[in-house]
């Protein structure tokens, strides 16, 4: 019988209380993102309270499944980090538990939550997400006045057409104005431009006010039966000031979902799945209805065959028949209409395809974004499982608690999957990509990196850790830190100064010949340094023997000397030497050029950077050889 343990009931105890705190958290944060992306439709609207309530409810239980993955990532990266942190990390191996072992328990919880995003993407998410572009074209059809775009025609007033070439925000004044109302027939159409305007809801917000300023209104007059004229006839008026009243309910009012009938995202699997077959049964017969059209078109001239085009086409390929020579033959009257009925004829048959381009492009993105969405909601689930297992094991690896560093990483992930997820998207829903190349591109670069960090953390790697990144660089870059003795509260034994006085005074020797021998002061020889190299430890010796004299002497109570050894320089003991311990790594950096310039360059600078260092450490030795002799004359006389 299967039965929780209580390690598991613990760290999911621990993941569970984390993942709720992350989960409101996220969805606080892609709300108030939603919220700002749709604040224009919101503000200054009158709305109520009611249909802002709508408005929140239904943009919350559109975004639980994003906000699921990302809580996940956090939550379980918090978790190990604090596990990590606090050593019970360590104490869980320690009694022979692997790392694999104690995620079991949070990977069922993981693929219940990734179950329950696939349930809410397919059933209760495209409800929210229908209900929510119901709510925002009905904002955006509320006031009127307040959505008037600049630049380009405003078709939300029924029966007009609104264009305004400037707006004053601050005033509601418009400026450049043009009117195209349709009140009835074509022949009753309206034309009105003005300089300035502006559109007001009545009192009851039953009907809109527009106060034009400094235009001119053109209309058509209804043509009635007893008119022989072809020409339809109109009137002119011009105006300094003049008001018109437009029909228009200004109170929020529902908008009819049939609208909204190819909203892919507001569409379960079984939906999008029938209308996909639906799309495409018509795409099809659209494509064979154009086919057959580009047929009637190519026969439809009753005194020429096929055959006949075709031995016409390979006589004027052979040179039998000249083109140019038949068109000279013609007057220039025939010129100028065979010229005028081509030119028809392409742009006729040009208008044909763009028309037809247009329509087979918009049923080919519905199609598209119907695809997508069948695949998106799978990706999103399982979204879930990858972030788990990116979360949890650098976790584990970088063993930091808090919101601090897990938040810090957290985010870069996410901004990683969503950039990969949202250029797929966006590939794929314009035809560039194939669609399942697009939606599969952030799952195929995260499912390596889940699989990589989770390997890394279950062998203890130390791929990412902090302190080896900082000091490789700090060594390619000639960095390196200060030496810091201090006094110690206990010695348990003091410094031979003697002994110690003695081998600086050899150090000192062995520093004065290896700078005498090899003239550090020098530019390396290049054919020596890259292909000639002898090994050389010399410094490699100097350095240890100093390094064990300087911890002989910090157990001294003498200030001065504590203070002296503080001047002894980290010394970089191959720096200067050769790039590479392996000659053939040295020949390689060699002949690519950039690379081993900048090798030349930095070993000289640590060449020259010993010898400064070997120069301080013969003055510092000579200090504290000073400083020795004067503490042992002192114990001479105080003992005579």
């Amino acid at each position: 019988m299967l039965r929780p343990k209580k390690l598991d009931l613990f760290i999911s105890k621990q993941f569970g209380l984390l993942f709720v705190g992350t989960f409101f958290i996220c969805q606080f944060v892609l709300m108030m993102q939603f919220l700002w992306r749709y604040i224009d439709e919101l503000i200054g609207k009158g709305l109520t309270m009611d249909v802002m309530a709508q408005f929140f409810w239904y943009m919350a239980l559109m975004l639980v499944p994003q906000a699921l993955p990302l809580a996940i990532l956090l939550s379980s990266l918090i978790t190990f980090g604090n596990l990590g942190e606090s050593s019970e990390l360590t104490a869980i191996k320690a009694s022979g538990i692997s790392l694999l072992q104690s995620f079991r328990s949070l990977i069922v919880i993981t693929v219940c939550i990734m179950l329950g995003s696939f349930y809410f993407e397919n059933n209760i998410g495209p409800h929210a997400n229908m209900k929510i572009m119901q709510l925002l074209i009905s904002m955006k059809q509320k006031s009127p006045e307040l959505e008037i775009p600049e630049g380009v025609f405003y078709d939300g007033i029924p029966n007009s057409n609104i264009y305004v070439q400037r707006k004053d925000t601050k005033t509601g004044k418009l400026y450049g104005i043009m009117v195209y109302r349709m009140t009835g027939s074509y022949e009753d159409q309206a034309i009105i431009l003005a300089d300035s305007g502006m559109l007001q809801a009545t009192a009851e917000k039953k009907h809109l006010l527009l106060t034009l300023w400094s235009g001119k209104w053109f209309e058509n007059m209804q043509r009635t039966e007893l008119s022989s004229s072809a020409a339809v006839p109109y009137q002119r008026e011009t105006f300094l000031e003049k008001k018109i009243v437009l029909d228009y309910d200004g109170d929020f009012n529902m908008t009819d979902a049939t609208s909204l009938s190819n909203n892919a995202r507001g569409k379960g699997l079984h939906e999008i799945y029938n209308d996909i077959d639906s799309l495409s049964e018509v795409n099809d017969s659209i494509g064979r209805s154009f086919y057959q059209q580009a047929k009637m078109f190519y026969y439809r001239t009753p005194s020429v065959k096929p055959s006949d085009s075709i031995r016409q086409a390979r006589m004027a390929q052979d040179g039998a028949v000249n083109i140019d020579t038949l068109y000279n033959r013609l007057t220039l009257d025939q010129k100028r209409n065979a010229m005028t009925a081509a030119l028809s004829t392409v742009q006729s048959e040009t208008n044909d395809l763009e028309f037809k381009a247009m329509v087979t492009k918009d049923a080919n993105k519905i199609l598209r974004q119907h695809k997508i969405e069948a695949i998106n909601k799978f990706t999103v689930a399982l979204s879930c499982l990858i972030f788990f297992f990116i979360g949890a094991p650098l976790g584990a690896i970088i063993r930091k608690g808090g919101l601090g560093v897990p938040v810090i990483i957290s985010v870069l992930v996410f901004i990683i999957y969503y950039i990969l997820d949202n250029s797929g998207y966006r590939m794929a829903r314009q035809g560039i990509w194939a669609i399942w190349f697009g939606k599969s591109l952030a799952s195929a670069v995260l499912i390596p990196l889940a699989v990589f960090v989770t390997y890394k953390a279950n062998n203890d790697s130390v791929v990412f850790n902090v302190d080896l990144y900082r000091n490789f660089f700090m060594k390619l870059l000639g960095l390196r830190l200060k030496r810091h003795v201090f006094g110690k509260e206990v010695i348990i034994s003091d410094p031979d100064y003697a002994a110690d006085r003695e081998q600086l005074a050899q150090i000192n020797e062995e520093v004065s010949r290896y700078s005498h021998t090899h003239r550090l002061y020098t530019a390396p020889n290049f054919i020596k340094t890259f292909f000639r190299y002898r090994p050389d430890r010399a410094v490699e010796h100097i350095n240890g023997h100093l390094e064990k004299i300087i911890a002989d002497l910090s157990n001294t109570r003498d200030p001065i000397i504590l203070s002296e050894l503080n001047f002894y320089p980290i010394m970089s003991v191959k720096a200067h030497t050769r790039p590479f311990e392996r000659r053939w790594l040295n020949i390689v950096s060699a002949v690519v050029v950039p690379v081993g310039l900048f090798l030349y360059l930095r070993m000289w600078m640590f060449r020259v950077r010993l010898y400064r260092d070997l120069r301080t450490v013969q003055q510092t030795s000579e200090k504290i050889i000073a400083r020795i002799d004067k503490l042992r004359a002192e114990d001479a006389a105080k003992a005579k």
